[in-house]
């Protein structure tokens, strides 16, 4: 293993995953696995690439040097981002798998019994059928989930990156409110956010932000298509922050125009479930208990809503085309797996169905302590309003989105609108800036 200062994480932090890595490789009866999930090789390595639709993989042996099999236009990644000592490339008319096959058997794993991800979207079926049939010497073994094993918890230096990556979330979305006003196009909105998100310091996310308005917030994962705003019409957002390929998510929405009883009780209902998992969820509990927590409180409701999915899921390293890593936990109904401390969630407590024909969202994104769960985030959760007589928004430019990026996460609800009140009270000001007047 190399030793070298410019990685995201200290030296110390991937020796401790490797050696992790390696005992549960032992408990498995195992003499090396071959890793090809690229949220995985880059956890136990630091390398990434747009690239990883060509095959890739990473062999750690029980009492070996690892050695990465990559495209050969990729083997730059692996000197100049990571501590791996050997690469073993193939060009663009060479066989990925015959590399593979060929160094096991160069470092004397041919014959030995090798674990592989099964189930990795990137170790497609026609691939491992290839080596089942070239490697007939050894014995190859289903390990997925062998590294997931030791991401599902991160540690202290991984939440205070999560922390670079939430700021940017906040910088986004806090950009993405205030550019939600009737007149503009869902694709302004997406712009300003984007925009902000990376002036912020932010990075290319796996996912480009969520942003539906008016009846198109009922169609699941759809994004921006050029919809104008209506004058009445309310925008659903949702943002997820990238910083090294680690990942926070948040949803949040704006009004425009008056905000009807209907929705104003989904903003409630949102909060209060939100606001009784951070006063509730410790270590030890299901995440079953929890999902069971924010289901019934957002189920009672007369709005005519339902949470549609899952109540949350774990969040951190995510490559396209997917933030999350549900795959590993998820917060559903019959899952006896434990909350730990460190796990990361992205807890969503969306509303689906509001009057029939409205979708909204107010989400956090948590980490599990040795008490309790935090948020990444500081952003107000009230729905932010932009009262009738605001006026149509020019389409945003580079020159004025430049200023959004440097407002601080803790400023809360954007300034052209006004944080959600009740409908009696809709013409009031945000409380906010009544306490900073």
């Amino acid at each position: 293993m190399k030793n070298r200062d410019d990685m995201t994480f200290a030296p110390e932090e991937y020796q401790a995953r490797l050696a992790a890595l390696r005992q549960r490789i032992a408990e498995r009866c195992l003499d090396a696995v071959v890793i090809t999930d690229p949220e995985n090789i880059m956890y136990l390595t630091d390398y990434q690439t747009t690239g990883y639709s060509f095959f890739q993989g990473l062999i750690v042996p029980l009492d070996q040097e690892p050695i990465m099999i990559t495209r050969a236009m990729e083997e730059s990644n692996v000197i100049e981002r990571t501590w791996v000592e050997h690469t073993r490339p193939y060009p663009d008319t060479g066989d990925a798998i015959q590399m593979l096959v060929e160094t096991l058997r160069e470092f004397n794993l041919n014959n030995k019994r090798i674990g592989y991800e099964r189930n990795s979207y990137f170790f497609p079926a026609y691939q491992q059928d290839f080596i089942h049939t070239t490697l007939t010497e050894g014995k190859l073994l289903d390990c997925f989930g062998i590294v997931e094993e030791g991401r599902i918890c991160k540690s202290a230096a991984e939440i205070e990156l999560m922390k670079k990556a939430a700021f940017a979330t906040e910088a986004g979305m806090q950009a993405g409110l205030e550019a939600a006003v009737a007149g503009v196009s869902e694709n302004d909105i997406g712009a300003a956010i984007s925009a902000a998100m990376f002036k912020a310091g932010g990075e290319p996310p796996a996912v480009m932000p969520y942003v539906t308005s008016g009846p198109r917030s009922m169609i699941g994962h759809a994004t921006w298509e050029g919809r104008i705003v209506g004058p009445n019409d309310h925008v659903f957002l949702e943002v997820g922050g990238c910083y090294r390929r680690y990942h926070t998510a948040m949803m949040r929405t704006a009004v425009n125009g008056q905000l009807t009883d209907s929705m104003y009780k989904a903003q409630e209902l949102m909060k209060m479930a939100l606001d009784t998992l951070h006063g509730y969820v410790q270590p030890g509990m299901t995440v079953s208990d929890v999902d069971n927590l924010v289901r019934n409180i957002i189920s009672h409701n007369d709005v005519g809503a339902r949470l549609i999915t899952r109540s949350g899921y774990s969040i951190g390293i995510a490559f396209p085309p997917s933030w999350d890593e549900g795959y590993i936990c998820s917060l559903k109904q019959g899952d006896s797996t434990i909350l730990r401390q460190g796990m990361t969630f992205h807890i969503i407590p969306w509303m689906w169905g509001v009057d029939g024909n409205k979708t909204c969202g107010i989400s956090d994104t948590i980490y599990v302590t040795e008490t309790g769960v935090e948020s990444f985030f500081s952003l107000e959760k009230d729905f932010v309003v932009h009262p009738a007589s605001t006026q149509l928004a020019p389409i945003l430019s580079t020159a004025n989105t430049s200023s959004i990026s440097t407002l601080a996460p803790s400023q809360g609800a954007a300034s052209k609108g006004q944080a959600a009140v009740h409908p009696a009270q809709a013409g009031s000001v945000n409380t906010q800036e009544k306490k900073d007047a």
